[in-house]
């Protein structure tokens, strides 16, 4: 319910920019790979989010290879955007090797960030406040008759209308006469409260006429607030980070923005109408891509967002959730989590068994209980399946019978040589189904090796896993350990150009971890594409995945 002070003028629906690989990595400690900002585009694309500002090209050479990396995919729901500054003063903007980069990225969309504070301009620019605003006009007519469409990031906005509206102002104008396509107002010092933000987004739209967006920063811890009240003002667009990610204490949360937006205030934030459910399993990749430790206080997504000590909370939210939950967790893909053994758990293996397979199980099914505790077992041993949920669904597949595996691992080997000019290594697998067939191969480390001769030997038993990719590889040492002898836990993430996903092994040996995610994550990938033609020919699942 909004007061009488604050009159709604929320749009039905906003478009969201999600910034995580461009202003998100900018974070202390933060360096995305480039398989993990792959990975984080085609998550943020599934989810539904309307761009994905990438990078700045020209900025450096993973930023530049990721524009052209992304393009070998699919995406259903995102535009990638490409980041960049305007001229250089001294510059034309058709001379400025940074815009040129920026079009090289072949992006249809391209956004801007101009200065809008007077002390900006003066005392960092050191130019004047004409010569900015021809710097703004002049890039953004660059990029419009080369065929961008043009997100305008006004830096500094809010500290800028402060001191200097009427210049503030002007640059928002200049911007649109250049032909902007969209008008961000940036809280670039994170340092405005929530009441500003509405009066100052509330009065630009006297004077903007096309659609303006809210970046946010989080210094005075409302970066969350700052973006709904900018909402709540009328704003369109809106910058969000997973996590809140980002310089100093970060961005505005994509993961509390888009559920406040779509639950509480009835604005449609996602294209994909089951982003939300989502959201979880997004906001635990990027902790675990980015290096981080997942916050569990987090609202809606974290661990402790849904979790009830035993006692009277357990007993009323058993009775009815409403009374100490302010929302379904599993909205948002998350797990109530009680004192109670097994009722978390079961909820997130019916789930993903619904949503990635089709499948429909009862949560009084046998089978189920029996995974559960196989499951529950290897989380004993150092295994977790936040992440890889396609480990969890083939153990629900076996004790449910339909797992039919498609072909067996007899024996591996895999030889590795260490010189100055680099390593090698050569390795041979041997797999069965109804015959023996042996590969070898040579690459530039173990498991790149075993993966390349596994893939030679399921050429014949199953060709249709070359369309599998191994996209990320990640080990991590379970209970902290850093004895040589301790258990590793690996995870390898697949992909088929549509769709990603994760297996995970526990071993003592790196190599047989790997071996045994690299065959579960074919293994899922075969069983999923049998399920999907099962689906089309309305047969019976156990016939078709043991047969």
């Amino acid at each position: 319910m909004v007061t009488k002070f604050f009159e709604n003028k929320a749009p039905k629906e906003v478009e969201v920019l999600d910034t995580t690989l461009r202003d998100g990595a900018q974070a202390r400690g933060i360096n995305f790979d480039l398989q993990a900002k792959i990975r984080i585009a085609l998550e943020l694309d599934r989810v539904g989010v309307h761009f994905i500002e990438a990078g700045w090209p020209g900025s450096n050479p993973k930023d530049e290879l990721f524009f052209r990396e992304i393009k070998k995919y699919e995406l259903t729901n995102s535009e990638i955007v490409a980041f960049t500054s305007t001229r250089r003063k001294g510059f034309k903007a058709s001379s400025d090797p940074l815009l040129q980069k920026a079009l090289d990225a072949d992006t249809k969309w391209i956004t801007v960030f101009g200065k809008s504070w007077d002390l900006h301009v003066r005392d960092v620019l050191k130019t004047t406040l004409e010569e900015n605003l021809d710097m703004i006009y002049d890039t953004i007519r660059f990029f419009k008759e080369n065929g961008r469409m043009v997100i305008f990031d006004a830096e500094h906005f809010f500290d800028g209308f402060k001191e200097n509206k009427e210049y503030a102002l002007q640059v928002l104008k200049t911007a649109e006469e250049a032909g902007a396509d969209r008008i961000v107002l940036a809280d670039t010092n994170g340092g405005s409260l929530p009441h500003e933000v509405y009066a100052i987004v509330r009065e630009v739209g006297e004077h903007v006429k096309k659609p303006l967006g809210v970046h946010m920063h989080n210094d005075s811890g409302c970066a969350v607030a700052n973006t709904l009240m900018g909402v709540l003002a009328g704003a369109q667009h809106v910058h969000v980070t997973v996590n809140g990610i980002g310089e100093r204490t970060g961005n505005a949360d994509l993961c509390v923005v888009v559920p406040d937006l779509e639950l509480k205030m009835g604005v449609k934030a996602l294209k994909n109408p089951e982003g939300l459910k989502m959201l979880r399993h997004l906001s635990k990749m990027v902790y675990d891509l980015a290096g981080l430790t997942p916050n569990p206080y987090q609202p809606y997504v974290g661990d402790n967002a849904f979790a009830h000590k035993a006692g009277v909370h357990v007993d009323a939210v058993l009775k009815n959730p409403r009374a100490y939950e302010h929302v379904p967790p599993e909205s948002v893909g998350n797990e109530r989590k009680l004192a109670i053994s097994e009722l978390s758990g079961a909820a997130n293996l019916i789930g993903w068994a619904k949503r990635e397979l089709g499948i429909v199980i009862s949560k009084n099914d046998v089978a189920l209980r029996r995974a559960l505790k196989r499951i529950k077992e290897l989380e004993n041993k150092g295994y977790s399946f936040d992440n890889a949920f396609a480990s969890a669904l083939l153990i629900l597949l076996e004790e449910m019978g339909l797992r039919g595996r498609p072909f067996k691992l007899e024996e591996w080997k895999v030889v590795s040589e260490g010189a100055e000019e680099g390593s090698r290594s050569w390795g041979v697998v041997k797999l069965s189904n109804a015959e023996v067939h042996m590969e070898a191969a040579e690459g530039v480390g173990p498991v790149e090796t075993i993966d390349k001769a596994l893939r030679k030997a399921l050429d014949k038993l199953a060709p249709e896993a070359s369309h599998v990719k191994l996209i990320d590889y990640r080990v991590h040492l379970p209970k902290a350990s850093k004895h040589t002898e301790s258990d590793v836990r690996v995870e390898i993430t697949f992909t088929d150009g549509k769709e990603f996903w994760t297996t995970t092994a526990v071993s003592r040996n790196i190599i047989e971890a790997s071996v045994r995610a690299i065959l579960d994550g074919i293994e899922y990938y075969l069983i999923k594409k049998k399920l999907m033609l099962l689906k089309g020919s309305n047969e019976e699942a156990p016939t078709l995945l043991r047969g």
